[in-house]
């Protein structure tokens, strides 16, 4: 099992659409609206590293409105 956390910013207004679509996709297990530094943050969760990166980052990517990302990968 591979988790990931992400923390976005989006464009202003912007925050509760990119969060339920988010909560749309299979493998985010969070995702909320914070505040501070970021945005977003999201919890997600794949088989393997691969799965995370490949398919579901993928997905999170098309998502207009996120100006930036920044991924955090679980070590332990």
């Amino acid at each position: 099992m591979a988790r990931v956390y992400l923390f976005a910013n989006v464009l202003p207004g912007r925050d509760i659409f990119i969060r339920d679509s988010l909560r749309g996709i299979k493998g985010v297990m969070t995702a909320d609206v914070i505040s501070g530094q970021y945005d977003i943050a999201a919890v997600i969760e794949g088989k393997d590293i691969s799965e995370v990166f490949d398919k579901i980052l993928k997905r999170i990517r098309k998502i207009k409105g996120i100006n930036r990302t920044e991924t955090f990968l679980a070590v332990e």
